[in-house]
Protein backbone atom coordinates (compact mmCIF):
# COMPACT_ATOMS: atom_id res chain seq x y z
CA UNK A 1 0.00 0.00 0.00
CA UNK A 2 1.51 3.64 -0.84
CA UNK A 3 -0.36 6.50 -0.31
CA UNK A 4 -1.47 9.13 2.03
CA UNK A 5 -4.26 9.32 5.07
CA UNK A 6 -5.78 12.11 6.42
CA UNK A 7 -6.51 11.52 9.69
CA UNK A 8 -8.49 13.19 12.28
CA UNK A 9 -6.54 12.66 15.41
CA UNK A 10 -7.74 12.22 18.57
CA UNK A 11 -6.85 13.81 21.62
CA UNK A 12 -5.09 11.95 24.09
CA UNK A 13 -3.14 10.51 21.37
CA UNK A 14 0.47 10.52 20.82
CA UNK A 15 0.93 11.56 16.56
CA UNK A 16 3.45 8.53 16.57
CA UNK A 17 0.59 6.41 18.57
CA UNK A 18 -1.44 7.12 15.19
CA UNK A 19 1.24 5.98 13.08
CA UNK A 20 1.72 2.22 15.05
CA UNK A 21 -1.69 1.45 15.20
CA UNK A 22 -2.14 2.28 10.88
CA UNK A 23 1.25 0.34 10.49
CA UNK A 24 -0.91 -2.84 11.70
CA UNK A 25 -3.92 -2.00 9.90
CA UNK A 26 -1.75 -0.95 6.64
CA UNK A 27 0.30 -4.10 6.96
CA UNK A 28 3.93 -2.18 6.21
CA UNK A 29 6.31 -0.43 8.20
CA UNK A 30 6.94 1.70 6.00
CA UNK A 31 4.62 4.69 7.77
CA UNK A 32 5.70 8.03 8.96
CA UNK A 33 3.77 11.39 9.91
CA UNK A 34 3.91 15.14 8.33
CA UNK A 35 4.21 17.02 12.05
CA UNK A 36 4.05 16.11 15.02
CA UNK A 37 0.89 16.78 16.86
CA UNK A 38 1.10 17.48 21.44
CA UNK A 39 -1.45 14.71 22.47
CA UNK A 40 -4.35 17.20 23.77
CA UNK A 41 -4.54 18.40 19.93
CA UNK A 42 -6.61 16.89 17.81
CA UNK A 43 -7.35 17.69 13.83
CA UNK A 44 -5.27 16.99 10.63
CA UNK A 45 -2.19 14.49 10.52
CA UNK A 46 -1.36 13.16 7.49
CA UNK A 47 -0.09 9.95 7.54
CA UNK A 48 2.44 8.99 4.55
CA UNK A 49 2.50 4.89 3.94
CA UNK A 50 4.67 3.10 2.15
CA UNK A 51 6.66 4.71 -0.49
CA UNK A 52 4.67 7.83 -0.40
CA UNK A 53 7.49 8.81 2.92
CA UNK A 54 9.18 10.36 0.76
CA UNK A 55 6.47 13.09 0.68
CA UNK A 56 6.73 13.35 4.16
CA UNK A 57 9.40 16.26 4.60
CA UNK A 58 6.88 18.35 2.11
CA UNK A 59 4.12 18.39 4.72
CA UNK A 60 6.40 18.55 7.80
CA UNK A 61 7.82 21.95 5.96
CA UNK A 62 4.32 23.09 4.88
CA UNK A 63 2.15 26.09 6.52
CA UNK A 64 -0.09 25.04 8.62
CA UNK A 65 -3.34 26.50 10.49
CA UNK A 66 -4.43 25.72 13.97
CA UNK A 67 -7.36 26.95 16.35
CA UNK A 68 -6.83 27.26 19.88
CA UNK A 69 -8.77 28.14 22.79
CA UNK A 70 -7.67 30.30 25.17
CA UNK A 71 -7.96 30.68 29.34
CA UNK A 72 -7.02 34.08 30.08
CA UNK A 73 -5.89 34.75 33.67
CA UNK A 74 -3.14 31.87 34.46
CA UNK A 75 -0.03 30.59 33.27
CA UNK A 76 0.68 27.00 33.86
CA UNK A 77 4.38 24.84 33.58
CA UNK A 78 3.43 23.25 30.23
CA UNK A 79 1.76 26.38 28.79
CA UNK A 80 -1.31 25.04 28.25
CA UNK A 81 -3.92 23.84 31.38
CA UNK A 82 -3.21 20.03 31.34
CA UNK A 83 -0.09 21.52 33.16
CA UNK A 84 0.42 22.83 37.08
CA UNK A 85 -0.77 26.37 37.64
CA UNK A 86 1.67 28.82 38.05
CA UNK A 87 0.09 32.24 38.63
CA UNK A 88 -4.04 33.34 38.36
CA UNK A 89 -5.12 36.01 38.19
CA UNK A 90 -8.80 38.16 37.82
CA UNK A 91 -8.98 38.67 33.81
CA UNK A 92 -11.13 40.24 31.84
CA UNK A 93 -10.21 40.41 28.32
CA UNK A 94 -12.28 41.36 25.50
CA UNK A 95 -12.07 40.57 21.64
CA UNK A 96 -11.19 43.64 20.94
CA UNK A 97 -8.06 43.80 23.86
CA UNK A 98 -6.95 40.95 21.74
CA UNK A 99 -7.12 42.44 18.28
CA UNK A 100 -5.20 45.20 19.59
CA UNK A 101 -1.50 43.24 20.15
CA UNK A 102 -2.19 40.89 17.45
CA UNK A 103 0.37 42.82 14.98
CA UNK A 104 3.09 42.32 17.76
CA UNK A 105 2.84 38.95 16.81
CA UNK A 106 1.94 39.00 13.00
CA UNK A 107 5.34 38.23 10.64
CA UNK A 108 8.38 36.91 10.99
CA UNK A 109 9.34 36.75 14.70
CA UNK A 110 11.26 34.98 17.49
CA UNK A 111 9.85 32.29 19.55
CA UNK A 112 11.55 30.63 22.98
CA UNK A 113 10.26 26.96 22.90
CA UNK A 114 9.04 25.57 26.02
CA UNK A 115 10.51 23.32 28.33
CA UNK A 116 7.56 20.70 28.02
CA UNK A 117 9.10 20.02 23.78
CA UNK A 118 10.61 17.00 22.35
CA UNK A 119 13.66 19.48 21.49
CA UNK A 120 17.08 18.42 22.70
CA UNK A 121 19.71 20.29 24.26
CA UNK A 122 22.51 18.58 25.01
CA UNK A 123 21.21 15.27 24.38
CA UNK A 124 18.59 15.46 26.14
CA UNK A 125 14.88 16.20 25.28
CA UNK A 126 13.16 19.53 27.18
CA UNK A 127 10.64 17.76 28.59
CA UNK A 128 12.88 14.83 30.06
CA UNK A 129 14.35 17.67 32.21
CA UNK A 130 11.23 19.48 32.89
CA UNK A 131 9.73 16.29 34.52
CA UNK A 132 12.67 16.46 36.51
CA UNK A 133 12.05 20.34 37.81
CA UNK A 134 15.20 21.30 35.60
CA UNK A 135 15.20 24.21 33.70
CA UNK A 136 17.24 24.95 31.20
CA UNK A 137 18.07 28.15 28.69
CA UNK A 138 16.83 27.90 25.33
CA UNK A 139 17.51 29.55 22.11
CA UNK A 140 15.26 31.24 20.32
CA UNK A 141 13.85 30.39 17.15
CA UNK A 142 12.59 32.68 13.89
CA UNK A 143 9.33 31.27 13.10
CA UNK A 144 6.75 33.51 10.67
CA UNK A 145 3.10 34.24 11.96
CA UNK A 146 1.09 34.59 8.40
CA UNK A 147 -2.23 35.20 10.57
CA UNK A 148 -4.30 35.34 13.26
CA UNK A 149 -7.88 35.92 13.91
CA UNK A 150 -9.82 35.96 16.91
CA UNK A 151 -13.45 34.18 17.60
CA UNK A 152 -16.26 35.59 19.45
CA UNK A 153 -15.23 33.31 22.34
CA UNK A 154 -11.94 34.67 22.24
CA UNK A 155 -10.32 31.58 19.91
CA UNK A 156 -7.44 31.85 18.07
CA UNK A 157 -6.97 30.73 14.64
CA UNK A 158 -3.10 31.18 13.88
CA UNK A 159 -1.92 30.23 9.87
CA UNK A 160 1.95 29.77 10.80
CA UNK A 161 5.22 28.37 9.67
CA UNK A 162 6.88 24.75 10.76
CA UNK A 163 8.52 25.13 14.44
CA UNK A 164 5.58 26.60 15.81
CA UNK A 165 4.60 26.19 19.25
CA UNK A 166 0.78 27.83 19.39
CA UNK A 167 0.62 27.18 23.40
CA UNK A 168 4.01 29.16 23.26
CA UNK A 169 2.33 31.62 21.28
CA UNK A 170 -0.68 32.02 23.68
CA UNK A 171 1.55 32.27 26.64
CA UNK A 172 3.04 35.15 24.87
CA UNK A 173 -0.06 36.70 23.76
CA UNK A 174 -1.42 36.30 27.22
CA UNK A 175 2.19 37.59 29.00
CA UNK A 176 1.51 41.07 26.55
CA UNK A 177 -1.86 41.25 27.99
CA UNK A 178 -0.35 41.25 31.61
CA UNK A 179 -2.65 38.86 32.86
CA UNK A 180 -1.28 35.48 31.36
CA UNK A 181 -2.99 33.02 29.15
CA UNK A 182 -2.70 29.08 28.78
CA UNK A 183 -3.78 27.13 25.73
CA UNK A 184 -6.92 24.90 26.77
CA UNK A 185 -7.64 23.38 23.31
CA UNK A 186 -5.98 22.60 19.68
CA UNK A 187 -6.90 21.84 16.82
CA UNK A 188 -5.11 21.92 13.57
CA UNK A 189 -7.50 22.79 10.61
CA UNK A 190 -4.98 22.44 7.91
CA UNK A 191 -1.25 21.24 6.87
CA UNK A 192 -0.12 22.31 3.51
CA UNK A 193 -2.86 21.69 1.05
CA UNK A 194 -4.87 19.19 3.42
CA UNK A 195 -7.58 20.73 5.39
CA UNK A 196 -9.76 19.37 7.71
CA UNK A 197 -12.89 18.67 5.33
CA UNK A 198 -10.41 15.72 4.04
CA UNK A 199 -10.13 14.42 7.54
CA UNK A 200 -11.26 11.50 8.58
CA UNK A 201 -11.98 9.70 11.81
CA UNK A 202 -8.77 7.23 13.16
CA UNK A 203 -11.35 4.66 13.93
CA UNK A 204 -13.35 4.76 10.43
CA UNK A 205 -9.44 4.73 8.70
CA UNK A 206 -8.63 1.50 10.62
CA UNK A 207 -11.19 -0.20 9.77
CA UNK A 208 -10.29 -0.10 6.09
CA UNK A 209 -7.10 1.96 5.38
CA UNK A 210 -7.37 1.68 1.36
CA UNK A 211 -10.83 2.92 1.26
CA UNK A 212 -9.63 6.65 2.65
CA UNK A 213 -5.85 6.36 0.90
CA UNK A 214 -4.97 9.20 -1.62
CA UNK A 215 -2.02 9.02 -3.83
CA UNK A 216 0.80 10.79 -3.18
CA UNK A 217 1.16 13.65 -5.83
CA UNK A 218 -2.12 14.43 -4.00
CA UNK A 219 -0.06 16.27 -1.85
CA UNK A 220 1.34 18.45 -4.60
CA UNK A 221 -2.14 18.44 -6.37
CA UNK A 222 -1.50 22.26 -6.91
CA UNK A 223 1.26 22.12 -9.00
CA UNK A 224 1.00 21.56 -12.74
CA UNK A 225 1.58 18.12 -14.35
CA UNK A 226 4.09 16.86 -17.19
CA UNK A 227 3.36 13.49 -19.16
CA UNK A 228 7.12 11.92 -20.42
CA UNK A 229 7.92 8.90 -22.77
CA UNK A 230 10.83 8.20 -24.89
CA UNK A 231 14.39 9.75 -24.29
CA UNK A 232 12.76 12.36 -21.41
CA UNK A 233 11.29 9.08 -19.78
CA UNK A 234 14.35 7.35 -19.68
CA UNK A 235 16.90 10.42 -18.24
CA UNK A 236 14.22 10.72 -15.77
CA UNK A 237 14.74 7.56 -14.46
CA UNK A 238 18.30 7.45 -14.33
CA UNK A 239 17.77 10.67 -12.06
CA UNK A 240 19.17 13.11 -14.97
CA UNK A 241 17.27 16.49 -16.24
CA UNK A 242 15.22 16.29 -18.96
CA UNK A 243 13.78 18.57 -21.50
CA UNK A 244 10.42 19.76 -21.74
CA UNK A 245 7.88 22.50 -22.45
CA UNK A 246 6.76 23.74 -19.06
CA UNK A 247 6.63 26.99 -17.51
CA UNK A 248 9.23 27.46 -14.59
CA UNK A 249 8.58 26.45 -11.15
CA UNK A 250 8.08 23.18 -9.80
CA UNK A 251 5.78 20.15 -11.59
CA UNK A 252 4.27 16.88 -11.28
CA UNK A 253 5.81 14.32 -13.23
CA UNK A 254 4.29 11.35 -14.86
CA UNK A 255 5.42 8.54 -16.88
CA UNK A 256 3.38 6.95 -19.90
CA UNK A 257 0.79 4.72 -18.35
CA UNK A 258 0.16 8.03 -15.90
CA UNK A 259 2.12 6.17 -13.17
CA UNK A 260 3.52 9.24 -10.92
CA UNK A 261 7.19 9.62 -11.09
CA UNK A 262 8.56 12.65 -9.55
CA UNK A 263 8.06 16.23 -8.28
CA UNK A 264 10.33 18.21 -10.61
CA UNK A 265 11.83 21.52 -10.64
CA UNK A 266 11.36 23.29 -14.36
CA UNK A 267 13.74 26.34 -15.08
CA UNK A 268 14.41 27.61 -19.07
CA UNK A 269 12.59 24.23 -20.68
CA UNK A 270 14.87 21.42 -18.20
CA UNK A 271 13.43 19.64 -15.78
CA UNK A 272 15.42 18.24 -12.51
CA UNK A 273 14.75 15.89 -9.94
CA UNK A 274 13.69 17.57 -6.36
CA UNK A 275 12.22 13.81 -5.09
CA UNK A 276 11.16 10.55 -7.16
CA UNK A 277 8.53 8.35 -6.14
CA UNK A 278 8.99 5.18 -8.75
CA UNK A 279 10.03 2.00 -7.16
CA UNK A 280 13.76 1.19 -8.01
Amino acid sequence: MNGILIADKPSDWTSQDVCAKLRGACSTRRIGHGGTLDPMATGVLPVFVGRATRAAEFSENAVKKYRAGVEFGITTDTQDTTGNILTKTSANISKDDILRVIPNFIGEIEQIPPMYSAIKIGGKKLYELARKGVEVERPARKITIYDISVGDDLSLDVTCSKGTYIRTLVNDIGAFLGCGAAMSSLRRLAAGDFDISEAHPLDEILSDPARYILPTDSIFKNYPSLSISGKALKRALNGNPFEAEIPDGKCRVYGENGDFLLLGSAEKGIVTTIKSFFEV
